[in-house]
C-alpha cells in the first residue's frame, strides 16, 4: 500500500521506493561485515575455556578484578579449589624480600608486576590486592608467581597467605636472619596450616636469607604429619640465585611426577614480554633447560640485629622530636608493605591505628596516582580535618617506610608544620650513633 504526499510516493514502511530498493543491499552490506557462524558449545566449562584457570578478569594491562561477597581469603579459596590453577607462591617469614624476588624476575625478563584486586561485590570497594608477575612455560602458556604479602586489613593477610600458600603447586618461604631458638616459633604457624587443612601443595621450598644450618632441622619438623615435601637451599643473597632454585625445584617436580599425574609445565626462557614473535622463539620449547641465569643486581643485604636495632634508635628519635613540634597530638612510623608499626611519639591515636589508617590513605592515593598515569612514586599529603590536619609521607633514606602524624588545627599552622618536618630529615644524613 502506498499513499501520495505531494509529488512523492511513500511505502507503507515510511520509505521513497528509492530508498526502499537500497535497503536490501545495504543491508546484506552490513550483514556481511558483522556476520558469525553461530557456535555450539558442549557446556559452560567450553564458553570460559580461555580464561577458566585464571583468578579475576582482565579490567587493565596489568590488572585484574575478583568481585567477592564474602571475606577475600574465602573467596580465594573457592575460586581454587572450582578452577585448580597452576602457581607459584612466594612467602616471607621475618622478612619482606617476596616483593623484591618477583621484582627482580619481572625486571630480568623485561615483564612487569601485575595485580589481582579483590573487590567487595556492588561496592567496589578494594578489599586486598595481590601482586603476580607471569612466567612463560615450555607448553605455550604462563605460570603465575604470586606473593602472599596481600595488601589488605591486618586480620585478612594472614587468612589470604594461607589460603595462597595451601592451593600452589610450590611454596616458596623466604626465611630472614632471626635467632636459632625463634625459628621454631615463628614456623609453627606454617605447620599448624599444613596439618589443619585445607592444604593441597605437597612442595615447599625454604629460602633462607641467612644462615640455613639451623632452618635445615626445622624444614624436616614441617614435613612430620603433613606429607609435605620440603627442601631447604643454601644461604640465598640474589634475586638470580633465588630464581635458580625456583627453577630447578620445578623442574625436577615435573620430571618426578607420579605415573598417571598431570606433569607441571616446565619453565621456559624468559623472553621479554611483547618482544620476541613466536617466529623468533625457540623451536622446541619443550626441551628441559638449566636454571636460568638472570643478571640481577645483588638483593640488599640482610640487616643483623644491630643493625635493626641502630634503625629503630634513629626513627624513635625522629618521632620523639617530630612530637615536640607545636600542635603534633600523635605519630607514626611504620611499613607500609607489612603495615607493622616501628616507631610512635604522643597519645592518641596509637601506633596501630595510625598505621592502618595511614596505610589505608596512602595505598588508596598510590592507585590513583597510578590510574591517572601520574607515577608510582609514594604519595605525600596534608590533609585537613574538622579539628586535625593528617601528615603523610615517605621516610627519607628508608624505602617502604611511611609516616603519619597528627595535628591540633587550632594549635597547629599546617604550611609551617610541614616545613619544620622537612628540616628533620636532616636527621637521615647524621652518622650512627654509638
Amino acid at each position: 500500500m502506498t499513499s501520495s504526499n505531494g509529488g512523492g510516493r511513500i511505502s507503507a514502511t515510511g520509505k521513497t521506493p528509492s530508498q526502499a530498493a537500497a535497503a536490501p543491499d545495504a543491508w546484506q552490506a552490513t550483514r556481511a561485515q558483522t556476520s558469525l557462524a553461530t557456535q555450539f558449545l558442549k557446556d559452560a566449562d567450553d564458553y570460559l575455556e580461555e580464561e577458566k584457570r585464571d583468578i579475576g578478569r582482565q579490567t587493565h594491562a596489568n590488572e585484574r578484578e575478583l568481585f567477592v561477597s564474602c571475606a577475600p581469603a574465602e573467596a580465594l579459596q573457592q575460586q581454587f579449589e572450582h578452577l585448580r590453577p597452576e602457581y607459584i607462591a612466594v612467602h616471607d617469614v621475618a622478612t619482606t624480600s617476596s616483593r623484591k624476588l618477583l621484582a627482580g624476575v619481572a625486571a630480568a625478563s623485561q615483564r612487569v608486576m601485575q595485580k589481582l584486586v579483590i573487590r567487595r561485590q556492588g561496592y567496589g570497594t578494594a578489599l586486598a590486592t595481590i601482586e603476580f608477575i607471569e612466567l612463560p612455560t615450555s607448553d605455550g602458556g604462563l605460570l603465575r608467581m604470586y606473593t602472599t604479602d596481600a595488601q589488605t586489613d591486618p586480620a585478612s593477610r594472614p587468612e589470604i597467605a594461607r589460603m595462597l600458600l595451601a592451593f600452589s603447586r610450590l611454596g616458596v618461604v623466604m626465611v630472614g636472619d632471626m635467632p636459632a631458638d625463634q625459628l621454631p616459633e615463628a614456623l609453627r604457624p606454617l605447620h599448624h596450616q599444613m596439618v589443619a587443612g585445607p592444604w593441597l601443595n605437597r612442595h615447599v621450598l625454604l629460602l633462607p636469607l641467612a644462615s640455613a644450618s639451623t632452618l635445615i632441622t626445622q624444614g624436616v619438623a614441617l614435613t612430620h604429619g603433613t606429607g609435605v615435601s620440603v627442601l631447604t637451599t643454601p644461604q640465598v643473597t640474589r634475586p638470580a640465585d633465588a630464581w635458580n632454585f625456583i627453577s630447578g625445584t620445578w623442574t625436577r617436580m615435573r620430571q618426578n611426577a607420579p605415573a598417571g599425574a598431570q606433569p607441571a609445565p616446565a619453565l621456559g626462557a624468559l623472553q621479554p614480554a611483547g618482544g620476541a614473535s613466536s617466529a623468533q622463539r625457540p623451536a622446541d620449547l619443550s626441551q628441559e633447560t638449566q636454571p636460568m641465569q638472570l643478571a640481577m643486581r645483588p638483593m640488599p643485604p640482610v640487616p643483623t640485629a644491630a643493625d635493626r636495632t641502630a634503625e629503630r634508635s634513629v626513627l624513635a628519635r625522629y618521632v620523639h622530636q617530630l612530637s615536640e613540634l607545636p600542635g603534633v597530638v600523635s605519630c607514626c612510623v611504620f611499613d607500609l608493605a607489612t603495615r607493622r608499626p616501628l616507631a610512635h611519639a604522643g597519645s592518641k591515636p596509637n601506633d596501630v591505628d595510625l598505621t592502618y589508617h595511614g596505610a589505608e590513605l596512602l595505598t588508596a592515593m598510590s592507585s590513583a596516582s597510578r590510574t591517572l598515569g601520574f607515577g608510582h612514586v609514594l604519595p605525600e599529603a596534608a590533609i585537613t580535618l574538622g579539628s586535625h590536619h593528617l601528615l603523610l609521607r615517605a621516610v627519607p633514606k628508608h624505602p617502604g617506610l611511611a609516616l603519619h602524624a597528627v595535628l591540633d588545627k587550632v594549635r597547629a599552622n599546617l604550611t609551617l608544620a610541614r616545613l619544620q618536618v622537612l628540616r628533620m630529615d636532616s636527621l637521615f644524613d647524621e652518622p650512627p650513633r654509638a
